[in-house]
């Protein structure tokens, strides 16, 4: 529940310093004191969006600051999977500056302005006059029956599965679609790709017939040389092998009166078989190379095949043809498996259909099963607030196909007329009838609902008298469950609370707002103000004496 609430420099409130109890509270003020500027102080921390213009005039920054007792709301688990300190007295702190920056933290950590949504939601609900237009919200209506039916876990688990299957129908459809893409491209892809493989290239092959091609073309000059050079080196007469053996016979002569020559020997001797190897090298070379123009013509035509190729698909390599062959290829096998990959696909949509329509059914059955506990409670708490011949029912239509919400569309039908039919309540009820329907909606979820506190702004617009009253004794009934906090004009509602404080304006160097907790002599003065005006009468006063009196002891 709210502990504390520290409003400074904002709007204007130069500072405001207010502590609560639980229970109910009432807040009263003439109209232009400033009530409505405490809400929206409470909007901010709230998570709602800051305007600077709500800076107090001459001031940098604006804060606003709330302690909140958060013992009883299982909200720990929350707090550890945000990343923030858990506090069972949590402290929520925002400050807005002029430069147009906004500061949110909670019990001291940093936090972003999504996470003060997310906890706001969790702390307070703030039911202004605007609220009462979410009655022509089906969903609004739909979330009173979830509240009542206390079906929680339900929702979420069909939201989850729901939020699958509709990520799953995406990526089905994408499936689609990219299948249709590459189907139009399969011939070209299957075209592309059996060209590639009709001529079956090999890793280095380009190298090895570029080298070959320049053999061929210049095969008899090479054959030429080969004999001539074998001619010089073997000739029987001349021939440099035939001299060299020649020489080194001559020397070795000379050895065995001249070892000297011993080393010069053996050099030689190495020369000349070194040259009779070569000799016999130059040979095999020459009986290789032939003048072959059938292989000439084969080694070109198959490079202008390989070059036609390069050059069409923009590369140089050999190696990058064959690494497009094989993207070509899984291109290929992944378009002939869209089929069984959409297929299986499918199938899952169709499994989480099936549970989804099975947990909608569920859910709608309970949702059904609370509405009569709904619509008579609703008649019961109307009639006492002055609406004897009050109709009050829940229609259900279904949806064609499951939605994030199941497959109900509901609208609550109202009538407060004798023998008239019951219509939509947002399009037949007054400004006051919607007030009254407004606090009895709110009064059965506060039953169903772990919502620590409600803060209601004026939801008595548009009753007074006997009416007041018991809109009244619903607030304090519900304040033994939560704690409700009401900005009121009526003393039949003010009368009702246990504590009460006043909003009023003073005026120095400039206006400025103030709120102060009333003592029992005070708040008897404010609402008999509230009774009679500013001229405080003594009946007024009796009258106030009598209504709290009355109020204290229901």
């Amino acid at each position: 529940m709210l502990l504390s609430l520290h409003i400074e420099n904002y709007a204007l409130i130069k500072q405001l310093d207010l502590n609560f109890d639980s229970g109910f509270s009432v807040i009263t003020g003439e109209t232009g004191a400033g009530k409505s500027i405490m809400l929206g102080a409470m909007g901010l921390l709230l998570g709602q969006r800051a305007d600077l213009k709500t800076i107090k005039e001459g001031e940098n920054k604006c804060i606003i600051e709330a302690s909140f007792d958060i013992r009883h709301y299982n909200l720990k688990s929350f707090f550890l999977e945000n990343d923030v300190d858990y506090e069972e007295t949590t402290l929520i702190r925002r400050e807005i500056v002029t430069t147009g920056k906004s500061r949110m933290f909670v019990n001291d950590t940093p936090v972003t302005i999504q996470f003060l949504k997310e906890i706001g939601q969790r702390l307070i609900d703030i039911h202004s006059q605007h609220e009462n237009l979410l009655l022509k919200n089906s969903l609004f209506q739909l979330d009173i029956i979830d509240t009542v039916a206390t079906h929680k876990d339900d929702i979420v688990a069909y939201t989850e599965l729901y939020l699958s299957y509709k990520n799953k129908l995406r990526t089905l459809a994408s499936l689609k679609e990219s299948a249709e893409k590459e189907k139009n491209n399969y011939d070209y892809i299957l075209f592309q790709y059996e060209q590639l493989t009709s001529i079956q290239l090999q890793a280095g092959e380009k190298d090895h017939l570029e080298e070959e091609l320049h053999m061929l073309s210049h095969a008899e000059e090479i054959k030429s040389s080969l004999i001539q050079a074998n001619q010089l080196l073997q000739n029987d007469e001349h021939g440099i092998v035939t001299t060299l053996k020649q020489t080194q016979q001559l020397i070795a002569q000379l050895l065995h009166f001249f070892p000297q020559c011993t080393d010069l020997n053996e050099r030689l001797l190495s020369c000349y078989i070194e040259l009779k190897d070569m000799t016999a090298e130059i040979s095999k070379m020459e009986s290789s190379v032939e003048y072959n123009p059938q292989q000439l013509q084969f080694v070109t035509d198959r490079l202008d095949s390989i070059y036609t190729l390069c050059q069409k698909h923009k590369v140089t390599e050999i190696e990058d043809l064959l690494a497009l062959q094989e993207s070509y290829k899984n291109q290929l096998e992944k378009i002939l498996s869209f089929d069984t990959e959409i297929a299986t696909l499918e199938k899952e949509c169709n499994i989480l259909y099936e549970l989804l329509i099975q947990k909608a059914t569920e859910i709608s059955i309970k949702r059904k099963t609370s509405a009569p506990i709904i619509e008579e409670y609703m008649v019961e708490q109307l009639s006492t607030l002055g609406m004897p011949y009050v109709q009050f029912k829940i229609e259900f239509k279904q949806a064609s196909e499951p939605q994030l919400y199941g497959f109900d569309d509901v609208e609550f039908l109202f009538s407060s007329n004798k023998n008239t039919t019951a219509k939509p309540v947002s399009d037949i009820a007054s400004g006051g009838e919607i007030a009254r329907v407004m606090l009895c909606l709110k009064s059965l979820i506060a039953q169903s609902s772990t919502l620590p506190t409600i803060i209601f702004d004026e939801i008595d617009t548009g009753v007074s008298g006997e009416i007041a009253d018991k809109m009244g004794n619903i607030m304090q009934k519900m304040s033994k469950q939560m704690q409700v906090i009401c900005i009121t004009h009526l003393p039949q509602i003010a009368a009702k609370g246990t504590q009460h404080y006043q909003v009023y304006k003073v005026d120095t160097d400039t206006s400025e707002t103030r709120v102060k907790p009333l003592s029992t002599t005070e708040r008897k003065e404010e609402i008999a103000k509230m009774l009679s005006g500013s001229n405080i009468t003594e009946a007024a006063l009796k009258n106030a004496e009598e209504l709290l009196k009355q109020s204290s002891n229901g």
